[in-house]
Protein backbone atom coordinates (compact mmCIF):
# COMPACT_ATOMS: atom_id res chain seq x y z
CA UNK A 1 0.00 0.00 0.00
CA UNK A 2 2.79 2.81 1.10
CA UNK A 3 4.50 1.53 -2.24
CA UNK A 4 1.58 2.53 -4.36
CA UNK A 5 0.86 5.53 -2.08
CA UNK A 6 3.99 6.62 -2.87
CA UNK A 7 4.33 5.86 -6.17
CA UNK A 8 1.14 7.65 -6.74
CA UNK A 9 1.99 11.11 -4.78
CA UNK A 10 5.37 11.25 -6.88
CA UNK A 11 3.84 11.02 -9.93
CA UNK A 12 1.12 13.42 -9.12
CA UNK A 13 4.11 15.92 -8.19
CA UNK A 14 6.11 15.10 -11.18
CA UNK A 15 3.39 15.84 -13.87
CA UNK A 16 2.49 19.25 -11.68
CA UNK A 17 6.50 19.93 -12.20
CA UNK A 18 6.44 19.23 -15.77
CA UNK A 19 3.95 20.97 -16.32
CA UNK A 20 4.47 23.90 -14.44
CA UNK A 21 7.73 24.25 -16.63
CA UNK A 22 6.06 23.77 -20.11
CA UNK A 23 3.99 27.02 -18.43
CA UNK A 24 6.92 28.50 -16.98
CA UNK A 25 5.65 31.96 -18.61
CA UNK A 26 2.46 32.29 -16.99
CA UNK A 27 3.98 31.25 -13.57
CA UNK A 28 6.91 33.34 -13.46
CA UNK A 29 4.97 36.29 -13.79
CA UNK A 30 2.48 35.07 -10.87
CA UNK A 31 6.04 33.68 -8.95
CA UNK A 32 7.47 37.37 -9.15
CA UNK A 33 7.16 39.35 -6.14
CA UNK A 34 8.51 39.41 -2.54
CA UNK A 35 8.55 36.67 -0.43
CA UNK A 36 9.12 35.87 2.85
CA UNK A 37 10.33 32.03 2.03
CA UNK A 38 11.94 31.03 -0.18
CA UNK A 39 15.13 30.22 -2.02
CA UNK A 40 15.10 29.41 -5.88
CA UNK A 41 15.39 26.17 -5.38
CA UNK A 42 11.85 26.16 -3.20
CA UNK A 43 10.95 28.45 -6.35
CA UNK A 44 11.55 25.22 -8.97
CA UNK A 45 10.88 21.84 -6.21
CA UNK A 46 7.93 23.28 -4.09
CA UNK A 47 6.46 26.49 -4.98
CA UNK A 48 5.90 26.25 -8.25
CA UNK A 49 4.39 22.78 -9.11
CA UNK A 50 1.71 23.49 -5.92
CA UNK A 51 1.20 26.71 -7.48
CA UNK A 52 0.29 24.98 -10.84
CA UNK A 53 -1.93 22.32 -8.70
CA UNK A 54 -3.53 24.92 -6.78
CA UNK A 55 -4.51 27.03 -9.31
CA UNK A 56 -5.47 24.08 -11.83
CA UNK A 57 -7.73 22.84 -8.96
CA UNK A 58 -9.94 25.51 -8.61
CA UNK A 59 -8.55 25.75 -4.86
CA UNK A 60 -8.38 30.12 -4.87
CA UNK A 61 -11.32 30.10 -5.34
CA UNK A 62 -12.92 28.08 -2.93
CA UNK A 63 -10.77 29.33 0.11
CA UNK A 64 -11.19 32.97 -1.27
CA UNK A 65 -12.33 34.36 2.01
CA UNK A 66 -9.94 32.35 4.17
CA UNK A 67 -7.03 33.50 1.74
CA UNK A 68 -8.29 37.35 2.66
CA UNK A 69 -8.01 36.88 6.34
CA UNK A 70 -4.08 35.45 5.61
CA UNK A 71 -3.11 37.91 3.14
CA UNK A 72 -4.46 40.52 5.81
CA UNK A 73 -1.87 38.85 8.56
CA UNK A 74 0.93 38.42 5.84
CA UNK A 75 0.61 42.39 4.50
CA UNK A 76 0.95 43.43 7.94
CA UNK A 77 4.18 41.39 8.34
CA UNK A 78 5.44 41.78 4.47
CA UNK A 79 4.60 45.47 4.19
CA UNK A 80 3.44 47.41 1.53
CA UNK A 81 5.16 45.42 -1.46
CA UNK A 82 3.63 42.17 -0.39
CA UNK A 83 0.72 41.39 -2.73
CA UNK A 84 -1.87 38.26 -2.91
CA UNK A 85 0.22 36.20 -5.47
CA UNK A 86 3.04 36.46 -2.62
CA UNK A 87 0.34 35.04 -0.16
CA UNK A 88 -0.69 32.31 -2.81
CA UNK A 89 3.10 31.08 -2.75
CA UNK A 90 2.78 31.07 1.34
CA UNK A 91 0.03 28.87 0.53
CA UNK A 92 1.25 26.93 -2.59
CA UNK A 93 5.08 26.92 -0.52
CA UNK A 94 3.22 25.81 2.79
CA UNK A 95 0.57 22.56 1.01
CA UNK A 96 4.06 21.37 -1.21
CA UNK A 97 5.75 21.34 1.98
CA UNK A 98 3.37 18.94 3.82
CA UNK A 99 2.78 16.83 0.78
CA UNK A 100 6.30 16.20 0.16
CA UNK A 101 6.17 15.20 3.82
CA UNK A 102 3.99 12.80 2.81
CA UNK A 103 5.19 11.24 0.09
CA UNK A 104 8.67 10.86 2.04
CA UNK A 105 6.69 8.98 4.83
CA UNK A 106 5.39 6.57 2.00
CA UNK A 107 8.95 5.73 0.84
CA UNK A 108 10.48 5.36 4.47
CA UNK A 109 7.39 3.14 5.19
CA UNK A 110 7.72 1.02 2.19
CA UNK A 111 11.52 0.39 3.33
CA UNK A 112 11.21 0.12 6.63
CA UNK A 113 8.03 -2.08 6.45
CA UNK A 114 6.19 0.41 9.10
CA UNK A 115 3.11 1.25 8.42
CA UNK A 116 3.28 3.74 11.42
CA UNK A 117 4.92 6.09 9.46
CA UNK A 118 1.87 6.25 6.64
CA UNK A 119 -0.02 7.95 10.25
CA UNK A 120 2.74 10.15 11.31
CA UNK A 121 3.26 11.32 7.40
CA UNK A 122 -0.30 12.03 7.16
CA UNK A 123 -0.41 14.29 10.43
CA UNK A 124 3.05 16.25 9.24
CA UNK A 125 1.02 16.62 5.65
CA UNK A 126 -1.69 18.08 7.93
CA UNK A 127 0.02 20.32 10.67
CA UNK A 128 2.58 21.48 8.65
CA UNK A 129 0.22 24.24 6.48
CA UNK A 130 -2.06 24.98 9.91
CA UNK A 131 0.71 25.35 12.08
CA UNK A 132 2.47 27.87 9.59
CA UNK A 133 -0.86 29.26 9.08
CA UNK A 134 -0.85 29.85 12.65
CA UNK A 135 2.46 30.91 12.97
CA UNK A 136 1.74 34.14 10.71
CA UNK A 137 -1.11 34.78 13.28
CA UNK A 138 1.28 34.36 16.28
CA UNK A 139 3.74 36.76 14.66
CA UNK A 140 1.30 39.79 13.93
CA UNK A 141 0.21 39.49 17.46
CA UNK A 142 3.61 39.61 18.55
CA UNK A 143 4.30 42.45 17.13
CA UNK A 144 1.31 44.53 18.10
CA UNK A 145 2.52 43.57 21.61
CA UNK A 146 6.01 45.15 20.57
CA UNK A 147 4.50 47.95 18.92
CA UNK A 148 1.77 48.88 22.34
CA UNK A 149 4.89 48.52 24.74
CA UNK A 150 7.18 50.64 22.95
CA UNK A 151 4.49 53.50 21.99
CA UNK A 152 4.13 54.85 25.60
CA UNK A 153 7.82 55.79 25.83
CA UNK A 154 7.91 57.26 22.30
CA UNK A 155 4.95 59.39 23.46
CA UNK A 156 6.07 60.68 26.55
CA UNK A 157 9.80 61.36 25.09
CA UNK A 158 7.78 62.97 22.29
CA UNK A 159 6.34 65.40 25.18
CA UNK A 160 9.41 66.17 26.79
CA UNK A 161 10.94 67.42 23.15
CA UNK A 162 7.97 69.28 22.92
CA UNK A 163 7.84 71.15 26.14
CA UNK A 164 11.55 71.91 25.81
CA UNK A 165 10.72 73.62 22.67
CA UNK A 166 11.16 71.66 19.73
CA UNK A 167 9.01 71.31 16.69
CA UNK A 168 7.14 68.41 16.30
CA UNK A 169 9.11 66.78 12.96
CA UNK A 170 12.25 67.12 14.59
CA UNK A 171 10.58 65.61 18.15
CA UNK A 172 10.14 62.68 16.38
CA UNK A 173 13.26 62.18 14.56
CA UNK A 174 14.95 62.36 18.25
CA UNK A 175 12.38 59.85 19.16
CA UNK A 176 13.67 57.40 16.47
CA UNK A 177 17.54 57.96 18.27
CA UNK A 178 18.53 54.54 20.24
CA UNK A 179 21.79 55.70 22.41
CA UNK A 180 21.10 52.69 24.83
CA UNK A 181 22.74 50.40 22.53
CA UNK A 182 19.27 48.42 22.70
CA UNK A 183 18.07 47.20 19.53
CA UNK A 184 15.54 48.86 17.54
CA UNK A 185 11.74 47.80 17.92
CA UNK A 186 9.28 47.60 15.08
CA UNK A 187 7.62 51.37 16.14
CA UNK A 188 10.82 53.25 15.78
CA UNK A 189 11.47 51.56 12.33
CA UNK A 190 8.69 52.85 10.76
CA UNK A 191 8.93 55.99 13.02
CA UNK A 192 12.01 56.21 11.13
CA UNK A 193 10.44 55.24 7.45
CA UNK A 194 7.92 57.95 8.22
CA UNK A 195 10.83 60.52 8.79
CA UNK A 196 12.76 59.97 5.83
CA UNK A 197 9.38 60.31 4.02
CA UNK A 198 9.52 63.86 4.86
CA UNK A 199 12.73 63.99 4.50
CA UNK A 200 12.24 63.28 0.83
CA UNK A 201 9.50 65.99 0.25
CA UNK A 202 6.37 63.48 1.42
CA UNK A 203 3.95 65.71 3.55
CA UNK A 204 3.78 65.62 7.35
CA UNK A 205 -0.07 64.17 7.21
CA UNK A 206 0.79 61.78 4.39
CA UNK A 207 3.94 60.18 6.05
CA UNK A 208 2.05 59.90 9.43
CA UNK A 209 -1.12 58.27 7.93
CA UNK A 210 1.17 55.85 5.62
CA UNK A 211 3.27 55.19 9.46
CA UNK A 212 -0.08 54.65 10.79
CA UNK A 213 -1.40 52.05 8.33
CA UNK A 214 2.36 50.08 8.31
CA UNK A 215 1.79 49.48 11.72
CA UNK A 216 -1.73 48.25 11.74
CA UNK A 217 -2.57 49.10 15.31
CA UNK A 218 -5.32 51.01 16.49
CA UNK A 219 -3.68 52.87 19.50
CA UNK A 220 -0.84 54.08 16.66
CA UNK A 221 -3.78 55.33 14.74
CA UNK A 222 -5.36 56.83 17.80
CA UNK A 223 -1.67 58.51 18.10
CA UNK A 224 -1.61 59.65 14.61
CA UNK A 225 -5.01 61.15 14.80
CA UNK A 226 -4.38 63.15 17.61
CA UNK A 227 -1.24 64.61 16.13
CA UNK A 228 -2.08 65.87 12.80
CA UNK A 229 -5.47 67.20 14.43
CA UNK A 230 -3.00 69.37 17.00
CA UNK A 231 0.23 69.59 15.75
CA UNK A 232 -0.72 73.03 13.11
CA UNK A 233 -1.68 74.39 16.46
CA UNK A 234 1.38 73.24 18.88
CA UNK A 235 1.54 75.28 22.19
CA UNK A 236 -0.72 73.98 24.83
CA UNK A 237 -3.16 72.28 23.05
CA UNK A 238 -0.87 69.71 21.55
CA UNK A 239 0.61 68.87 25.19
CA UNK A 240 -2.24 68.38 26.47
CA UNK A 241 -3.89 66.30 23.84
CA UNK A 242 -0.66 64.13 24.19
CA UNK A 243 -0.75 64.04 27.98
CA UNK A 244 -4.37 62.77 27.81
CA UNK A 245 -3.70 60.29 25.41
CA UNK A 246 -0.98 59.23 27.27
CA UNK A 247 -2.67 58.12 30.43
CA UNK A 248 -4.28 55.48 28.23
CA UNK A 249 -1.71 54.11 26.48
CA UNK A 250 0.36 53.53 30.10
CA UNK A 251 -3.07 51.34 31.05
CA UNK A 252 -2.83 49.34 27.32
CA UNK A 253 0.94 48.98 28.22
CA UNK A 254 0.23 47.48 31.42
CA UNK A 255 -2.31 45.42 30.20
CA UNK A 256 -0.20 44.20 27.87
CA UNK A 257 2.44 43.33 30.16
CA UNK A 258 0.16 41.74 32.62
CA UNK A 259 -1.21 39.51 29.72
CA UNK A 260 2.64 38.89 28.54
CA UNK A 261 3.12 37.49 31.86
CA UNK A 262 0.20 34.74 32.58
CA UNK A 263 0.98 33.78 29.29
CA UNK A 264 4.43 32.98 30.21
CA UNK A 265 3.35 31.58 33.75
CA UNK A 266 0.71 28.84 32.16
CA UNK A 267 3.73 27.96 29.76
CA UNK A 268 5.53 27.01 32.72
CA UNK A 269 2.68 24.51 33.29
CA UNK A 270 3.28 21.58 31.64
CA UNK A 271 7.07 21.39 31.83
CA UNK A 272 6.44 21.17 36.02
CA UNK A 273 4.03 18.95 35.92
CA UNK A 274 6.35 16.63 34.19
CA UNK A 275 9.08 16.94 36.23
CA UNK A 276 6.62 16.20 38.87
CA UNK A 277 5.54 12.74 37.26
CA UNK A 278 9.51 11.93 36.82
CA UNK A 279 10.09 12.88 39.95
CA UNK A 280 7.04 10.27 41.00
CA UNK A 281 8.20 7.67 38.90
CA UNK A 282 11.89 7.82 40.50
CA UNK A 283 10.23 7.79 43.64
CA UNK A 284 8.22 4.90 43.26
CA UNK A 285 10.04 2.80 41.11
CA UNK A 286 12.50 1.56 44.35
CA UNK A 287 9.65 1.24 46.63
CA UNK A 288 7.30 -0.83 43.92
CA UNK A 289 10.74 -3.11 43.51
CA UNK A 290 11.13 -3.75 47.10
CA UNK A 291 7.28 -4.54 46.89
CA UNK A 292 7.61 -6.86 44.33
CA UNK A 293 11.04 -8.71 45.34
Amino acid sequence: MSLLLGAALTFVWAWAFIMAGKKDKHYAASLTGQSLLDTQNNRKIVIKPFYFLLDRSGVWDRIQTLLAGLHGKLLILGGTSWTIESTRQFVAFSVGIGYLAIVASCWLSWLSGENTLLLVGGLLGLGIPAARWRDAGKKVERRKQEILLMLPEVLSKLMLLLGAGETVQRALLRCTLRKDGKQSSVLLEELRRANEGIRNGESFAAAMEAFSRRCAVQEVSLFTTTLLLNYRRGGDKLSLSLKELSYTLWDKRKAVARSMGEEASSKLVFPLVGIFLILMVLVASPAIMLMGG
